[in-house]
């Protein structure tokens, strides 16, 4: 085909286009011939441009400006079309009775694992603490082994935590940031430090695969288990108000000693209930002197300066101060629930 057979075809397509337009007479009819025209599979305009690479080299760059002009053309044939076809079978408006009630529109608002985290903070800060964020996809050393786990520690197997390739994981806890935060900067230092993490748990009334945590870290000289106590005792009280609080005796390999916290449970107010596993407590964050071994891998001088941590799930608190008895609700988007939960 020669270029002049091919734009005379392209002219008698768009000659028969209008009259085609032109006799929709409704919406549905308008798309039957825009897929006749210009449609990608088997629209006659797509017929024509297939035969391009048979045209001569030094013609195709005419045939192709030829191309864009009538399909510009037929596309603006059809939208005018469109636009009357559409006015015409619109129907008046009713006159509007302003005396009428507003319709409801939620226009969302805070999730309250987010209003718990902004809270936490916020106590956290007046006390002097910073946020530091770091990766959720970390490496073996940072997520495990500065923080003291020994090799064949279990938690390092497949059936617990999530890895992304050789020696790099999702991160299971927000410690990896403690440890670079050590590393980039010299004590004293105090800091929170929330994001998400990953474990391989089963989804139940308790406990999910992926959740949000606050770590905080405080390192400097002379600081002990004294200070930690004090410190979260505050928090306790500021977050739930008058409480009862405790602490166990726990372990944990970057902490030693180690302590998980306690709050009355709220949802039965210590009396016992499934979620509490009937102790009338909430386990809501553990705790503990970080281990010096953990200082010195972060390059920190272990013999000058002592440290304490801590880390809590905001979910599990956010069920205690919302009275929530299933985590599950936090995470199944259901816009009734969370209407009535969120501010």
């Amino acid at each position: 085909m020669i270029l002049q057979d091919f734009i005379r075809d392209l002219e008698a397509l768009e000659a028969r286009a209008s009259g085609f337009v032109a006799g929709s007479a409704t919406l549905g009819e308008l798309e039957s011939v825009r897929n006749q025209l210009i449609g990608r599979k088997s629209g006659e305009l797509g017929v024509l441009i297939r035969i391009l690479p048979s045209l001569a080299p030094n013609e195709r760059r005419d045939a192709g400006a030829a191309v864009n002009r009538v399909k510009q053309a037929i596309e603006s044939t059809l939208a005018g079309r469109l636009a009357a076809l559409s006015e015409s079978a619109s129907t008046p408006l009713r006159p509007r009775d302003l005396t009428m009630p507003a319709r409801h529109s939620w226009r969302g608002g805070r999730h309250p694992v987010t209003r718990v985290i902004d809270e936490i903070e916020s106590i956290f800060r007046e006390l002097g603490f910073t946020i530091a964020l770091g990766p959720e996809a970390e490496t073996e050393w940072y997520n495990f082994s500065a923080l003291n786990f020994p090799a064949d520690h279990p938690t390092m197997d497949l059936h617990d935590t999530l890895y992304l390739g050789e020696s790099v994981v999702l991160r299971t806890h927000t410690s990896p940031v403690q440890i670079r935060t050590m590393q980039q900067f010299p004590p004293p230092i105090r800091i929170l430090a929330p994001g998400n993490v990953y474990r391989r748990d089963f989804f139940d009334a308790s406990h999910a695969p992926m959740f949000a945590q606050i770590e905080g870290l405080a390192v400097d000289e002379g600081i002990g288990f004294v200070d930690l106590k004090a410190t979260l005792t505050h928090f306790a009280q500021r977050f739930f108000g008058a409480t009862r609080t405790r602490f166990r005796p726990s372990f944990f390999p970057f902490t030693e000693p180690s302590a998980e916290m306690d709050v009355e449970c709220r949802l039965c107010n210590g009396a016992g209930c499934a979620s509490c596993k009937n102790s009338g407590w909430m386990e809501i964050l553990g705790s503990g002197m970080v281990h010096p071994r953990v200082l010195e891998a972060a390059g920190v001088d272990a013999e000058k300066y002592t440290g304490w941590a801590f880390g809590m799930g905001p979910a599990r608190i956010a069920m205690l101060r919302y009275g929530i008895p299933d985590i599950r609700l936090l995470y199944d988007s259901d816009m009734r629930f969370l209407e009535q939960m969120a501010g």
